[in-house]
């Protein structure tokens, strides 16, 4: 099949060019915007109890809601505020609503703090419905300026906090984060390739074809994200950029190195192509597989971020798979060995040790070379247990720098940190109206629990059925203090002292993530597991067996462990933070434990064709590391590099995605594919491939195959690579 369909490619080049620009143009035009949410409520279902109240309150309130944006004000010197200060602060209040700033509904001052060290102004703004609405983000811009002259005689400081203010420093934060992602990634890409290759053409390609259909990827996600009306999470812009370029470019590689090694063979540049896609075909397509039904798994996520992540990655991964094994050889074969000007050392086979060395050491002492990695596998993954998940995205996702990250500590100097986000308890009677004496209990149980700072006096619904209890908690909304308070004594006391015929329910963004709490311990029991057997079904068709799937899948569980370790030990360990972001676990199971998967698939492929040119199994090991070695090394250096990218982006969400992604990659990479599963199969020996006994000898060895017993190895990555798969 893949033979027919290289032939078809290189043969017809134009053809495949055009059919691409015609597609993508195609896609690009008629695909709808992809939208994206910061909501975190509209990622979970509605059976859950935060989402529950926040239905309840649309309809009881649909005009009430909690301030967008809030103003807090201090003195310069850190003083007390006068009486003075508190007229200037009103006065301040009454010209922000004189100017009549556009989306800004109520601009409402507040009497100072009780320590008088802090006092605020709140402000609510029109109700955004659309993902992508800026008028928010435009109105706290206009209040800031504003803002910035009303003050710039006075004695006072002030800045703007709140919802509306985080959203908009976390979305500039974001778009620097992005730019420097996309420069870094494409610089790294150029120049890894220009020393592997020693050629700008072939360093500057994979960025020339993958930034093309970088945009028919996006449509085509936009597509199916309205088809099947999936929540696209803000965050998923920067994922996709590295997973384009890294994935993407891993395939070219793999393709290159096998076009490189048939021109060495003698072969014209075309039928080199049309051979290079036929034998590397087969193995990338696995792994892309691999990969793919990874992503997939996340559809049966709880939470509909994931349910969308898993469907865009996947896509992404497709186009690049496609791409890589179409556009590109078409592309190559219009070029022919021009593609590796101006170098000459494509021509002839270097000579090198490094490897052969290596892997003659892996074939006589299998059991210490799995001893070893094993053991490094084993003491970052024990590291793992100390894994702690906050859900504290505010300060981490943006510069501490910020404004609304400095005035949200200068808040908590007098007010409960819980006031930029502050909790809901709706109570709603079905035994007709509630009473003052039964709402004033019910705030007084509420104002008693351990955590709580303050309950407004109840906002009423028309027909008195319905009440809403604004509570203010004395912790940051996102800090496991405020989620332990809201998961145990708020929620317990708020559902026991409900009057009869009463039930209530607590909202807010802490109720929120308590929830996110419980549907993520419900999907990793579900979806890693699906997701698991599902690539131990491919590895056992690719394979053939019904071993090898089993120590495969092993090793990349403790690669998983090994990276979540690391990353416990480098940011909770050695950076003293709280927690790593909750969303972590699931990141790195799409990245390390798919192209983990991956890794292994190349390095299998090839164990199994040493094996079936007649070498046993501790042979067939070193030969593999000897040949694919320098390919999994050169793939896994670029990929874990462009994911390191993220770590430049100035916030510590992404920071930690970065390292944890690129830390998985070199694992699965150094560790895992390049050492342990050899190793590990050396040992297994000829079981390993029961029943199908995919090692057997085959009896139609060719010239090449005989020629890769006697080949060379290159001592770098920087040198000749051989062969990456099997055909």
């Amino acid at each position: 099949m893949f033979a027919r369909l290289g032939a078809v490619v290189v043969h017809n080049p134009w053809k495949v060019i055009g059919l691409w620009v015609l597609l993508a143009i195609a896609v690009v035009a008629t695909a709808p915007e992809l939208k994206s949410t910061t909501d975190q409520s509209a990622f979970l279902p509605s059976h859950y109890e935060s989402i529950q109240a926040l239905q309840l309150q649309q309809e009881a309130f649909p005009e009430s809601s909690a301030p967008a944006a809030i103003i807090v004000f201090a003195r310069k010197d850190s003083a007390a505020l006068t009486d003075a200060d508190t007229a200037s602060i009103v006065s301040v209040a009454d010209e922000l609503r004189g100017a009549q700033i556009d989306d800004v509904t109520a601009v409402q001052p507040t009497p100072p703090s009780q320590n008088r060290l802090i006092q605020i102004i709140a402000v609510q703004m029109t109700k955004v419905t659309n993902p992508n609405d800026t008028s928010q983000g435009d109105a706290v811009k206009a209040l800031r300026a504003e803002l910035k002259q009303r003050i710039a005689d006075t004695e006072l400081k002030a800045g703007i906090t709140g919802q509306a203010a985080q959203v908009l420093d976390q979305l500039e934060s974001g778009e620097k984060g992005m730019a420097i992602i996309g420069v870094a990634t494409i610089v790294l890409i150029l120049v890894l390739l220009l020393v592997i290759f020693r050629s700008p053409v072939i360093a500057v390609l994979p960025v020339v074809v993958i930034g093309a259909i970088s945009s028919m990827v996006g449509g085509l996600i936009a597509v199916v994200a309205k088809a099947f009306d999936l929540q696209i999470d803000a965050s998923i812009n920067a994922i996709l950029v590295v997973v384009l370029f890294g994935v993407g470019t891993d395939y070219i590689l793999f393709l290159m190195f096998r076009y490189r090694e048939r021109l060495r063979a003698g072969e014209d540049s075309k039928t080199a192509m049309v051979n290079a896609v036929s034998r590397v075909g087969e193995a990338i397509t696995s792994a892309a597989g691999a990969v793919i039904i990874a992503f997939l798994a996340l559809v049966l996520s709880t939470l509909g971020m994931f349910r969308a992540l898993g469907p865009a990655l996947a896509i992404a991964v497709a186009v690049a798979l496609v791409a890589g094994l179409t556009l590109v050889p078409a592309v190559v074969s219009l070029i022919g060995t021009k593609v590796f000007w101006p170098s000459t050392a494509w021509r002839t086979e270097p000579k090198g040790a490094r490897f052969t060395a290596v892997g003659n050491a892996l074939g006589r002492r299998p059991g210490a070379f799995a001893v070893v990695s094993g053991g490094v596998l084993v003491v970052f993954g024990v590291f793992a247990l100390g894994f702690h998940p906050t859900f504290d995205l505010s300060s981490g996702s943006t510069s501490e720098a910020s404004e609304s990250v400095v005035y949200s500590k200068e808040l908590v100097k007098g007010m409960p940190a819980g006031t930029t986000q502050p909790s809901d308890v709706l109570l709603r009677s079905e035994a007709g109206e509630l009473t003052v004496d039964q709402l004033t209990a019910y705030r007084g149980a509420l104002a008693a629990v351990p955590g709580v700072g303050q309950v407004a006096e109840p906002k009423l619904s028309a027909d008195r059925t319905i009440a809403d209890f604004t509570v203010t908690l004395t912790d940051i909304p996102e800090s496991d203090a405020a989620l332990d308070t809201v998961q145990g004594p708020l929620r317990e006391v708020a559902h026991a002292a409900a009057p009869a015929g009463a039930t209530a329910a607590v909202g807010g963004l802490t109720s929120i993530f308590v929830d996110f709490q419980d549907a993520m311990a419900r999907d990793y029991s579900i979806v890693f597991p699906v997701a698991a057997l599902l690539i131990m079904i491919v590895l056992g068709l690719l394979l053939r067996s019904l071993v090898a799937p089993w120590y495969l899948m092993a090793s990349v569980f403790l690669g998983f462990a090994a990276t979540l370790g690391a990353a416990v030990l480098v940011f909770q360990h050695f950076r003293g933070e709280p927690g790593l972001i909750f969303t972590l676990p699931v990141i790195m199971y799409l990245f390390v434990v798919a192209l983990g998967t991956d890794y292994n698939i190349l390095m299998v492929a090839r164990l199994r064709e040493e094996a079936r040119e007649g070498n046993e199994p501790k042979q067939a090991a070193a030969l593999a590391l000897r040949h694919t070695g320098p390919t999994i090394a050169a793939a896994g250096v670029i990929l874990a590099g462009t994911f390191a990218s993220m770590m430049l982006a100035g916030n510590n969400v992404l920071a930690q995605m970065g390292f944890a992604i690129s830390a998985g990659i070199a694992i699965a990479a150094f560790v895992m594919a390049m050492f342990f599963t050899p190793a590990l199969t050396a040992i297994v020996g000829h079981t390993a491939w029961w029943p199908g006994h995919g090692d057997r000898k085959t009896d139609d060895s060719g010239p090449d195959e005989q020629r890769r017993g006697t080949e060379t190895i290159p001592p770098t990555t920087g040198e000749a690579q051989t062969a990456v798969a099997e055909r």
